[in-house]
């Protein structure tokens, strides 16, 4: 017999009631990215104010889910996962599985921040799928935000830079798209071809590194799960959307 949760005094609603505080899994999905600096756990989230997140980051160490480490030496702190933290992972996992399968893409994407989305894209780009040489790539977004334009700089044998005043040296591929457009593509929720026939999408420049885009800037391995909620339907309701959240 399938043992089934003991009604409003089941575990879940406990878990449920730590869990959430906003931003709280997004942080910690933050921390279990690599994330351990604050300014790079503010930028990995987006749009998270610096009080807000100080709070949480306090909350979820008085919960023992978050350990602060201070070297005295030199002033630094670091943020990092315990144990409890480390255990909740399959369950954030299970989680993306759902999202991915259950939540259709314009709900999923709408919030989507263009800040974060190319923090994001320092370690998401495949520098050995790159030319042996240093490579400079524009994205335009097509949205009305305070930062719609970020330069990706990438030289042999470095890690990659996102910059947001242009590095000072020639563009090799300028990329115009939309946030919902590239998280879409990344998460495997449309395709590079798709979008491009779209007009959601447009590459001009380098024709080699516009036609390796799949293989420089890799889907996330969330990608590959079978029945992902393709993204259909009207995108002019983004905007709505994300008003709406960014109220909330």
């Amino acid at each position: 017999m399938t043992r089934k949760p003991y009604g409003m005094i089941c575990p879940i609603t406990r878990a449920c009631e730590i869990l959430e505080p906003r931003w709280t899994i997004a942080i910690l999905v933050a921390l279990w990215a690599g994330n351990t600096k604050f300014n790079d756990i503010r930028r990995e989230i987006g749009s998270v104010s610096p009080a807000l997140l100080t709070k949480r980051l306090r909350e979820l160490e008085d919960l023992g889910l978050v350990e602060r480490i201070h070297d005295r030496a030199t002033g630094n702190i670091d943020y990092l996962r315990t144990g409890k933290a480390i255990a909740l992972e399959p369950a954030l996992d299970a989680l993306a599985h759902w999202a991915q399968q259950n939540v259709d893409g314009i709900t999923a994407l709408c919030t989507t921040s263009a800040s974060s989305l190319m923090w994001k894209m320092r370690k998401l780009i495949e520098p050995d799928a790159l030319p042996r040489r240093r490579v400079v790539i524009q994205f335009h977004f097509a949205e009305d935000l305070d930062y719609d334009t970020y330069w990706v700089l990438a030289n042999p044998g470095a890690p990659i830079e996102i910059c947001t005043s242009i590095p000072g040296y020639d563009i090799d591929l300028y990329v115009e798209t939309t946030t919902m457009s590239l998280a879409a593509i990344l998460l495997g929720r449309t395709t590079i071809r798709r979008e491009t026939e779209l007009d959601e999408l447009f590459l001009s420049g380098d024709p080699v590194l516009a036609r390796t885009m799949d293989k420089w800037l890799p889907r996330s391995s969330y990608a590959d799960l079978e029945g992902v909620e393709e993204l259909t339907g009207d995108r002019s309701a983004r905007q709505g959307a994300r008003t709406s959240a960014a109220g909330a």
